[in-house]
Formats: structure tokens, C-alpha cells, sequence
């Protein structure tokens, strides 16, 4: 079912698998709304320092409604955007940003360029708009890449990579203007891939998140690790008087 090879395609989860993920991503709070990236209708800029322009066509099948069935989603309820090159750049930033490390799976293992195309093919206003600008992401990589080294970016070795990568990917009060939209941009794609992962069982596993487990006898109540953290929360918010009882 998977594929070894990063550069070529995503690592094949089921059209099931990647439309849960993609609804469990929707109910988390891990996927903060992305204000800022602005939207545009003409052609890819001839300027490869430029962030780049296109011109994309709303996707306007029907969605799933109001609660959909996650168990059983209807069969490819709209077509996915990202073309196999796009796969191959998704794919080697997403491993880039989750390698697999220690025996334990990365993002990539995980399906999450599967997820990610699922969520920028979606019909909803917030996924569009990441579609819109994630797609202009990756040409811009590619055009800063041919700007920096004289190649596409999976055509220049990891350290040219990582340096190019390095210039959008932290927080700097003094990052040129011109690389301001691909930080962001690179942000919220990050966030889409950590969400992806951390929504599966893998990423569950890690940070050892159980779910729903049932608890046998009576309930405990929290550690005291906890209820201290829990106390100190409530009364910086000054809801102390709801502070947990035993």
C-alpha cells in the first residue's frame, strides 16, 4: 500500500482513510483559520522573486452537507487538485517538516500529502483559500529555487534545500518583504501537515493521546500534576470558584 519513494506520488491511503483524516483535521483546533493570503486571478508572474499570480477555478461540487458520515463518506465526493509533480514537492516538504525518526513513522508514512491534497481539493471557503495559496507556494519554490541555484527545488541537493526552506521557515522581526508571503504561507502549510499527523494513529501515539478510553472502576480524578496546572489556568482566567473539587 505504501510507497518508499518520497518523490513519487503520496504513500496511498484509501479515499476513506484520507476523507477521515480530512474530517477530524476539520474538528481540530489544531488548524487555525489563515488570514492574509490574498487571492488572485491572473497568470504565474514572469518575476521569479515575485509571489506568484494564478488563475484558478472554484471548485464548486456539493460538499458533504451538514454532518457527514465519516464512517462511510460518500464515494470521491470531489476530485482532487494536486497533479503528481505537485505530489513529489508536497511529499518532500511534508517529509522534510516529519521525517521518520527512531523507528517511528513521519508525516509522509503517514499519508499526511494524501490528507493534504483532500483538504486543498475541498469545496469550503477556508480550504479553497488554501488552495489557492499553497498551490502559489509551490511555484514559488520552484521559481526561487531556478532564482538561487539555476534548478527546480527537488532537482538541488537537501543542503541548498534546507537553505533555500531555512529563509521562510522560522519567525524573524527582519525577514525581507518579499519572503513575508511565503512564511505565511509556509506556516499554514506546516500547520496542515502536523495536524495531518498528529490526527493519526501515529502522531497519536507519540504524544500519547488514548482517545475515548473506558476506565474501569471509579474515575480517579486528575493528577495532581494536573489539577494544579488546571487550578493555575482557572485563576489567571478568574474562574477559580470553578475549580475542581474532590
Amino acid at each position: 500500500m505504501t510507497n518508499s519513494n518520497p518523490n513519487n506520488s503520496s504513500y496511498g491511503l484509501t479515499r476513506r482513510q484520507s476523507l477521515k483524516l480530512f474530517g477530524m483535521m476539520l474538528a481540530s483546533a489544531a488548524v487555525p483559520a489563515l488570514s492574509g493570503c490574498a487571492t488572485s486571478k491572473s497568470k504565474v508572474s514572469a518575476a521569479a522573486s515575485d509571489w506568484p499570480t494564478l488563475t484558478i477555478e472554484p471548485i464548486s461540487v456539493a460538499g458533504y452537507g451538514q454532518d457527514p458520515s465519516l464512517i462511510m463518506p460518500p464515494r470521491s465526493p470531489w476530485p482532487k487538485t494536486l497533479t503528481q509533480q505537485q505530489i513529489a514537492l508536497v511529499s518532500r516538504l511534508t517529509d522534510i517538516l516529519v521525517p521518520a525518526s527512531n523507528g517511528q513513522p513521519g508525516a509522509l508514512q503517514i499519508g499526511a500529502v494524501d490528507v493534504i491534497d483532500e483538504w486543498v481539493s475541498a469545496p469550503y471557503a477556508q480550504q479553497q483559500r488554501d488552495r489557492d495559496s499553497i498551490l502559489r507556494l509551490l511555484i514559488w519554490l520552484d521559481e526561487e529555487s531556478v532564482r538561487r541555484f539555476d534548478q527546480p527545488f527537488l532537482a538541488v541537493n537537501e543542503s541548498e534545500q534546507f537553505a533555500l526552506l531555512d529563509d521562510i521557515a522560522y519567525d524573524r522581526n527582519n525577514i525581507e518583504q518579499r519572503l513575508q508571503q511565503p512564511a505565511a504561507v509556509f506556516n499554514r502549510l506546516r500547520s496542515l501537515v502536523l495536524a495531518a499527523y498528529f490526527c493519526s494513529e501515529a502522531g497519536s501515539r507519540e504524544i500519547g493521546y488514548q482517545g475515548n478510553v473506558a476506565i474501569s472502576g471509579d474515575y480517579p480524578g486528575p493528577t495532581e500534576e494536573a489539577r494544579a496546572h488546571l487550578d493555575g489556568i482557572l485563576d489567571e482566567l478568574g474562574l477559580s470558584e470553578y475549580a475542581y473539587q474532590p
